[in-house]
């Protein structure tokens, strides 16, 4: 577990690729903001996290399970990590900021050429900005 990357995994490449292309500048991993968001579009009050479907616990997808082995010790340590998110998200809401939370299997399946996961993903972002 401690050869995972926390920053610059490849969704979260993808996504800075595709939302630099689409004329968005942002800052990356700001230590100074609860989360360490991964990417933040300082001019619009919003923060980005790409999460990764199983350290996250998607519950919409395949990724986000509980494996079969050791399942206590995951399913402990799987839901520390919602808690923790949700408490960062809540912080950075209190403190003004939009908050927008793009998932794994969202980027690869824009990254495969899909259009309209890429619009989605862009209007929740958009949705997100305040002006």
């Amino acid at each position: 577990m401690s050869r995972i990357g926390a920053k610059d995994t490849k969704p979260e490449l993808l996504l800075r690729s595709m939302l630099f292309r689409d004329g968005f500048r942002f800052r990356l991993h700001r230590k100074d903001l609860p989360g360490k968001p991964d990417i933040t579009l300082t001019k619009y009050s919003t923060v980005i996290f790409v999460h990764g479907c199983f350290w996250h616990y998607h519950s919409d997808c395949r990724e986000g399970r509980i494996p079969d082995t050791n399942s206590k010790f995951w399913k402990e340590k799987l839901s520390k990590n919602v808690e923790r998110d949700q408490k960062r998200q809540q912080e950075l809401l209190e403190m003004g900021w939009n908050v927008v939370v793009v998932w794994e299997c969202e980027v690869e399946r824009m990254a495969k050429g899909n259009i309209q996961e890429y619009n989605g993903v862009l209007s929740k972002i958009k949705a997100n900005i305040s002006t």
